[in-house]
């Protein structure tokens, strides 16, 4: 086991860790942070996507020791104060999403992209979100929640 430091949700969390053991499988069972969900294992789906120092980046290829002393923002920690944060509100306004397994990825992912891409095109939208599968909507309205979202 393995002591680390880091701070969730802008909340400082020190636990003991396997050295082995996923960041998802840390922030899931260790933190009770379910919103990160686990779609594949193997890094395929983006279903467990969440903000690594302000990038996104797939929780389930990362091991929780390598967090130490890092800051991770979860589906949980994006609302402030009861509101929903600029991307969610898009998402829930422009139907981006359907069954929600893949959301929380997707708005953490978008989140990402936003802050580098603050204008982007539908084209740039949808190769920027390769990463982030979605079995359900067929992404015409995660894009146009997107787009909504670059907007506001």
């Amino acid at each position: 086991m393995r002591e680390i430091a880091l701070t969730v949700n802008g909340e400082r969390r020190e636990l003991e860790v396997e050295p082995r053991e996923l960041l998802v499988y840390v922030l899931r069972e260790r933190l009770g942070l379910v919103g990160t969900t686990v779609g594949c294992d193997t890094s395929s789906c983006g279903s467990c996507t969440v903000l690594l120092d302000g990038e996104s980046v797939k929780s389930c290829t990362l091991l929780g020791v390598q967090a130490d002393g890092r800051e991770v923002t979860t589906i949980e920690g994006l609302a402030q104060n009861g509101a929903l944060h600029r991307v969610q509100q898009a998402f829930h306004e422009n139907h981006g999403l359907q069954c929600g397994y893949c959301t929380p990825g997707m708005v953490l992912a978008t989140v990402s992209l936003l802050e580098e891409h603050p204008s982007p095109s539908d084209e740039e939208i949808r190769h920027l979100l390769e990463g982030n599968l979605c079995r359900c909507t067929g992404y015409q309205n995660i894009v146009k929640a997107v787009k909504a979202a670059a907007a506001s």
